[in-house]
């Protein structure tokens, strides 16, 4: 919105145009001559320049201006920064030209990325200063030298970004149990709510009346089951199948029935967008009191679902989808290992004995959807802590049947659900970028999969993976066909899925988790109540609150991936100077080796010069970077 507005001022904006908050930022500009204004339209003087600031590790800035007559970064002395931070919006003013490169200097600081940045204390000759966490720049900061030294060399500080004054004193860096509060502030998360959030939440109890919902269909009948993670503490959907009408019951928590739009708990959940989730705790979206009792669908208890009933016919075509308000007894709580020994071995599960048909059907269900689809062999990392959360050890989690099983059914409610809205909540996945797949050719020309485009991307891709699963580098060579397509995104409009092969698809299932999802089973209720004003107030900004949504959906794995990091990076500092296996998992900008010993999926920076992509190494690790979480390395043989 920031952007749209600084652009019109290269053509002119007039007042009438202009909201309460971006005349704030007009006064600014006009009291350092930035812009001038003349019959009530303003425009912005020749020679400045608006853009979103990157600062290099040696202190440098650059600038991507927001006019895209500039198609090179402005370059930006450490001098003349101002004070500005990394991806802060800023108005620079052109240097003369004189070197190839065009310079600027910062002249105002419009919107800061972040309000606060966190420092580790370093001793700089005799001044202790604060080194950024994030950038690796070095800050003055507003305390006197004496408060500083009492402080041990490597304190952790929340500082304020205008002054640099110490918000808080977070701990020391040699302390593992440092590392969460660490990646939290980072990306501006907190574990912690409101006390008028936990009060709201806690006013809802902790049981179920079901006198208090007469007009909900009762299923408190029908044997429904959770199937989730082991550690999981909050269940979002459970599933029921009726082989007699060939019906897949999928019931979703009701968190909408306990969260309001625009109270307390609803505003917290939207500027967390989504649940965070470390090896050893989750840092909710929803205080405990909701999303790990009320709202959770555990087993034996009555509980409030929003629930699609979807009938199929012999072709495995949906025939009728109805979406109701609902109360179910969950009959079992299944984890993810428990379901695939039982499938194995089906022993009688009484009540609970259509999970064996249900396992057949989503079997049919998924072959047959993966004719317009992708399969990716990814696998999830998951890393075990220790008592001092210090790194115990690592694994991959495959997919299994019943995560199959699983993923087929919320595929299901998803799609259905996005059938029933214009407008409102989409997940989109659009197609390929023409110019990333050519690269990928290249890169895997020289892996020996010789691919010839194809301007059919869904053929394409399958051609790659059929050679790919010859060379047996499958789960590899998926990731780099991930990593040259578009990122999945929310949009107010639809736009299809890619890679579920979906003309029309959204986000239903988990809105205990994400908070796209409470939204949409809101909107969806207005659309069944044939409520239109509740519908058009629910979408007030709705195209801003899904692009915000998408920020913060990489903000949450930006937290967790530094966790990992972190958690790597203590590891590999009690490991110096140890040779173990590798893959080269990168080798453009940087050469990059993930680790795939009895420790998997640490990345250690190289500093040998050529490598050839995903070839197996052993490396020595030389060095480490607690502080920035980085691991180094160079290669001391090349394996097979």
């Amino acid at each position: 919105m920031v952007k749209e507005f600084l652009n019109k001022l290269n053509y002119g904006i007039n007042l009438s145009q202009v909201s309460v908050e971006q005349k704030q930022i007009l006064r600014e500009l006009l009291n350092n001559e930035i812009i001038s204004e003349h019959k009530n339209n303003f425009y912005l003087n020749n020679g400045f320049v608006f853009g979103e600031l990157d600062i290099s590790s040696k202190g440098t800035g650059f600038l991507k201006c927001f006019d895209e007559n500039f198609t090179k970064d402005l370059l930006i002395e450490n001098k003349n920064l101002k004070g500005a931070n990394y991806k802060d919006i800023v108005a620079a003013k052109l240097l003369p030209l004189k070197k190839k490169r065009q310079s600027a200097k910062v002249v105002l600081v419009l919107k800061r990325a972040d309000e606060s940045s966190l420092v580790v204390t370093k001793k700089y000759g005799q001044a202790v200063l604060g080194m950024n966490i994030k950038t690796g720049l070095s800050t003055a900061l507003k305390a006197s030298q004496k408060s500083l030294k009492a402080l041990p060399l490597g304190t952790i500080l929340k500082i304020e970004n205008v002054e640099n004054r110490i918000l808080e004193v977070l701990g020391h860096i040699d302390d593992e149990k440092i590392d969460e509060k660490i990646s939290l502030t980072l990306f501006n998360k907190n574990s912690e709510f409101s006390e008028t959030c936990i009060k709201e939440s806690l006013a809802n109890g902790d049981f179920v009346d079901a006198s208090m919902y007469e007009n909900r269909k009762d299923l408190r009948k029908l044997s429904f089951c959770t199937i989730d993670p082991i550690h999981a503490k909050d269940f979002d959907d459970a599933i029921y199948y009726d082989e007699k009408e060939n019906a897949i019951y999928v019931a979703i928590a009701d968190v909408s029935e306990y969260v309001f739009a625009y109270s307390a708990t609803d505003k917290e959940a939207r500027a967390r967008g989504f649940s965070i989730y470390f090896p050893h705790i989750a840092v909710p979206m929803l205080p405990y009191a909701l999303s790990e009792n009320i709202c959770s669908l555990k087993p034996n208890v009555d509980r409030l679902v929003f629930c699609f009933k979807i009938i199929l016919n012999e072709n495995l075509e949906a025939v009728k989808e109805e979406l109701f308000e609902a109360i179910i007894h969950s009959k079992r709580r299944f984890n993810y290992d428990e379901v695939d020994e039982l499938l194995e071995q089906k022993p009688d599960l009484g009540e609970l004995s259509w999970l064996y048909k249900l396992h057949k059907l989503t079997e049919l269900l998924r072959k047959k959807r993966l004719k317009n689809a992708f399969e990716f062999k990814t696998e999830e990392l998951r890393m075990s802590l220790d008592e001092n959360l210090a790194l115990k050890s690592t694994n991959y989690e495959k997919s299994t049947p019943s995560h199959n099983l699983i993923e087929d059914c919320m595929l299901l409610a998803n799609k259905a659900a996005a059938k029933l809205i214009d407008v409102g909540v989409f997940r989109n996945h659009l197609s390929a970028d023409p110019k990333k797949i050519e690269k990928l050719l290249n890169e895997l020309a020289s892996l020996g999969i010789d691919v010839k485009f194809k301007p059919n991307l869904p053929e394409l891709i399958r051609d790659i993976q059929s050679l790919a699963d010859e060379l047996d580098l499958r789960a590899e060579v998926d990731k780099l066909i991930i990593k040259a397509q578009k990122k999945a995104e929310y949009s107010s409009l639809n736009a299809g899925h890619f890679g579920l092969g979906f003309e029309k698809y959204t986000h239903f299932t988990s809105p205990i988790r994400r908070y796209s999802d409470l939204i949409l089973h809101r909107l969806l209720k207005a659309k069944i109540k044939k409520d239109e004003k509740l519908f058009h107030y629910l979408l007030l900004n709705i195209q801003s609150t899904c692009e915000n949504l998408s920020v913060l959906e990489r903000e949450a794995d930006k937290v967790t991936n530094d966790f990992l990091n972190r958690k790597f990076a203590r590891w590999a500092n009690k490991n110096k100077g140890k040779k173990f296996k590798a893959l080269i998992i990168e080798n453009t900008n940087i050469n990059i080796a993930r680790l795939d010993d009895e420790i998997k999926g640490a990345d250690i920076v190289l500093s040998d010069i050529k490598v050839n992509l995903l070839q197996k190494v052993e490396i020595l690790i030389t060095d480490v970077d607690i502080i920035m979480a980085k691991i180094f390395g160079r290669i001391t043989q090349i394996l097979e």
